[in-house]
């Protein structure tokens, strides 16, 4: 038995796993990638609706009621401005962190053939691709954070109609079930 054949099989089973690993990462941002657009139809779907019930309120009319409503259509209308731009930003850094990422994978073989003398190729696709993935991530948190802060304001003009429609404030229990301070 000779040596070099059992390196080789080492060697050939390093460059898969090389060339693997990234498909865990890509894997990631596709599920991001899915979830984002998802999210992105959602807010489109919903301002929609919102111009849909900006058309159907009455022109001239100034009464407390219509101009709540108006309040919150435009104040609604601005959160979901802000979220539709961030989801897109979110979804191209996302591709981009697949392409990224592919880059990394197939520069592995690449760099195979030039016996590592590209080595630091595939390490930096990996790189910015992870970098993107992280920054996807976190611009998705952003956009988490309007969206709640949208529905809060949504909500609160709800316990206002709610107050008002039958003179009795609406409480919400705010706390999870089973959570402290019931009893």
């Amino acid at each position: 038995m000779t040596l070099p054949p059992l390196i080789d099989l080492l060697s050939a089973s390093e460059i898969l796993s090389a060339m693997i690993t990234p498909a865990l990462l890509i894997s990631a941002s596709g599920t991001l990638a899915l979830s984002t657009t998802n999210r992105l139809g959602r807010v489109v779907d919903r301002v929609r609706r919102l111009a849909e019930m900006a058309e159907e309120l009455p022109d001239g009319v100034a009464t407390t009621s219509v101009v709540e409503k108006r309040a919150l259509i435009a104040d609604q209308i601005r959160w979901h401005s802000q979220r539709l731009i961030l989801l897109q930003r979110t979804i191209v850094t996302l591709y981009t962190a697949i392409g990224l990422l592919v880059g990394a994978s197939l520069t592995v073989g690449l760099s195979v053939t030039t016996q590592w003398a590209l080595g630091c190729v595939p390490v930096g696709f990996g790189l910015l691709g992870a970098a993107a993935l992280l920054v996807a991530a976190v611009m998705l948190i952003r956009e988490s954070r309007l969206a709640v802060r949208g529905t809060l304001t949504e909500l609160s003009y709800v316990r206002e109609i709610v107050a008002r429609k039958t003179t009795v404030p609406l409480v919400i229990n705010e706390k999870p079930e089973g959570g402290q301070g019931e009893g």
